[in-house]
């Protein structure tokens, strides 16, 4: 029974955090730690696009250790109900986790120093690049959240209902 709870306590912080940090929160978290307009305007030098981009880091650190919130879920629920092909899949998601970590900081970085575009005087044309990251970040992202939600559902449902949908009717 406690196996039960536990699968089920993983499924109410698993779903909502799936929902709420992979769904909503890139737009949030790319609001707050770019550099806005306002201030790219007042940037004037290298060493000031430099100090608002790494004024960045702090919040990009924090974005992916929420953003981690349903891999843990799904490593501990491989944990509670070992598989070995479900845990291939949780070593898939969170190889894809990482790689959608790196491009999405890599971008939100470059986006800081670019700064819409005032900046680029001052950058190699490497950080302009970084505008063509959504592309493979969406490359990476559409399997991960496919994959981490088939996962959830498999994990978050229980046997006894898996087995009646499984069988057909008589």
């Amino acid at each position: 029974m406690t196996t039960l709870a536990a699968r089920a306590l993983l499924a109410v912080v698993f779903w909502p955090s799936l929902f709420f940090f992979w769904f909503l929160g890139p737009f949030v978290f790319f609001l707050l730690s770019t550099t806005s307009s306002e201030v790219c305007a007042r940037l004037e030098t290298r060493v000031q696009f430099l100090a608002a981009a790494n004024g960045a880091i702090p919040m990009l650190a924090l974005q992916n250790l929420i953003y981690a919130v349903p891999i843990v879920c799904l490593v501990l629920w491989g944990r509670l109900a070992p598989d070995p092909a479900r845990a291939r899949h949780i070593v898939t998601c969170i190889k894809l986790f990482a790689s959608a970590a790196v491009v999405g900081a890599l971008w939100e970085y470059g986006s800081s120093l670019v700064c819409d575009g005032y900046g680029q005087p001052f950058f190699s044309t490497a950080w302009q690049m970084t505008s063509y990251l959504p592309i493979v970040s969406l490359a990476v992202n559409v399997p991960l959240y496919v994959l981490a939600f088939s996962l959830g559902r498999a994990f978050s449902t229980r046997e006894d209902v898996a087995e009646d949908e499984a069988s057909p009717p008589a």
